[in-house]
């Protein structure tokens, strides 16, 4: 008799049920994982994102025991406390070679099956190259915020950060906290957070940002120019995948800033910008989906040094049948950073 899981599958945005599916078979390359704890990304809560996935089991954000091994995998035992990356990369192609894992053909075909927020998910043999294990003493929970934190680490890289650098970070709910911390660590100059709730503006004075910005009471283009005396931002990161807020992102850069969008809008969208602003003043504009390989390795060690931690980031936990209830919480974006769903 196949056994069975409970899983949480997408329907639509408010429409998130707990269902029975077959425990997925272990072919000899592959893993089967336990989870324990699975994140609720900040983009799954997206309107038009999470639309996408219906029918979809979510999460991908995932830590957990190996239950299960194949008979020709090596390097992982039963019981091994590990985190798997829902996509993997090739290695091998002209993307990979340059370090652009995420254009790559394989990691964007690859997946964990049948997502994170299950009681089990398979590990395909391609995923196990991004699958690492977890640190000694390391809970489940720092261990699923290795994929967002990734994402974070990614996006601090490609902002070319320089000691000198005023960094403004625009919306400061999970992924701007800890591109704020990930910026304090970079030792950059002055940090600047900017968000329409003041309780995640608390947070980020609480996490290493020297100033915070509140645009419901006051013009943030208007107020930075105070702050840095009319010189602007050296390094702005974009966190809200809206188009109006990244315009407003492009306003606050100085000049030689670069200023990084962290999520894309919503497809068919439009953004206009002044190129003779642009190239006069050579603002880069750098974009910054997801992470790699990479990415990975380095969260987990920020991780585990302490600077990035469930004890800091993670607000509020959720058995899997209160799952929804998780995902309208992250969707309210008041009081909350990271929501995650906990195993027994």
């Amino acid at each position: 008799m196949t056994a069975l899981m409970k899983v949480a599958r997408v329907y639509d945005f408010d429409d998130i049920r707990i269902e029975h599916m077959p425990r997925p078979s272990v072919g000899p390359r592959e893993l089967l994982v336990q989870v324990k704890a699975s994140g609720i990304c900040s983009g799954d809560v997206t309107p038009w994102y999470i639309k996408r996935k219906a029918g979809k089991v979510l999460g991908h954000e995932p830590a957990g025991i190996v239950a299960e091994v194949g008979a020709e995998v090596t390097g992982f035992r039963v019981g091994d406390p590990v985190f798997a990356h829902h996509h993997a990369p090739c290695f091998n192609c002209k993307f990979c070679e340059k370090g652009e894992y995420v254009q790559c053909a394989t990691w964007k075909a690859s997946h964990i099956v049948p997502g994170a927020i299950a009681e089990y998910f398979l590990v395909p043999e391609v995923n196990l190259r991004d699958t690492l294990r977890l640190p000694e003493g390391m809970s489940f929970e720092d261990g699923a915020l290795v994929e967002p934190a990734a994402c974070s680490v990614k996006a601090i890289r490609k902002a070319r950060l320089h000691p000198r650098d005023t960094v403004l970070i625009i919306g400061l709910g999970i992924m701007g906290q800890m591109n704020v911390l990930l910026a304090r660590q970079a030792g950059v100059e002055r940090i600047i957070g900017a968000d329409l709730v003041d309780w995640r503006c608390a947070k980020a004075l609480e996490f290493g940002a020297d100033a915070v910005i509140n645009p419901a009471r006051e013009d943030l283009v208007e107020r930075l120019g105070e702050l840095t005396a009319g010189a602007m931002a050296d390094v702005v990161i974009v966190g809200p995948g809206s188009v109006p807020v990244m315009e407003l992102g492009i306003r606050c850069a100085g000049k030689g800033g670069t200023v990084v969008f962290f999520m894309g809008s919503s497809p068919g969208e439009r953004l206009t910008v002044e190129p003779f602003h642009l190239y006069f003043n050579e603002i880069d504009l750098v974009m910054s989906y997801s992470c790699g390989p990479d990415d990975t390795r380095a969260a987990l060690q920020y991780i585990a040094e302490g600077v990035l931690t469930a004890e800091k980031l993670v607000t509020h936990r959720y058995t899997l049948e209160d799952t929804g209830l998780g995902f309208r919480k992250m969707a309210e974006a008041q009081d909350v950073l990271k929501a995650q769903i906990i195993f027994p």
